[in-house]
């Protein structure tokens, strides 16, 4: 994974190359999702924030603002649940997917050779020069699937 120092020089290019102010809330909230692995909605980062950073007084509008300059240069990927909104993660780690429970929101992470191999195939088979990907199964996960039989039995 990069290493901070350089993240947070790409994060000020980033900024400047936008025209925006550099503030220690904005470096607050990428400094958050480099050392928090998982996946976090804006208003999870902000009561995290303020938890950690009490005098830190960072707007949701900046959080939201902050997080989309980062989804658009890579930085922090997304995953979205529709009507629900978007959960972030930060981007710059090793290539995964997700398996994603409709019932309780977790999010699990993993990675599968067969399933990499036959996405090139695929793409090559049409004729399309793929780029990249990124993959979301959605369904219930063992804890709701175990919920949902204990309840049916009762």
């Amino acid at each position: 994974m990069i290493a901070y120092n350089l993240l947070l020089e790409q994060f000020k290019s980033l900024i400047k190359s936008n025209d925006l102010k550099y503030t220690k809330q904005r470096e607050l909230i990428v400094k958050f999702l480099y050392e928090n692995d998982g996946h976090y909605t804006p208003e999870e980062i902000s009561a995290q924030l303020k938890q950690q950073y009490h005098d830190s007084n960072i707007g949701i509008a900046t959080i939201y603002r902050t997080l989309s300059l980062l989804e658009d240069s890579g930085i922090v990927t997304s995953i979205s649940f529709g009507v629900q909104g978007k959960k972030y993660e930060f981007g710059l780690k090793k290539h995964h997917d997700h398996l994603v429970c409709t019932s309780c929101g977790h999010i699990e992470e993993f990675y599968d050779e067969t399933i990499e191999h036959q996405q090139h195939e695929v793409a090559q088979k049409f004729g399309f020069r793929m780029t990249g990907h990124n993959m979301k199964i959605i369904g219930i996960c063992k804890v709701c699937q175990t919920k949902q039989l204990i309840k049916e039995g009762e």
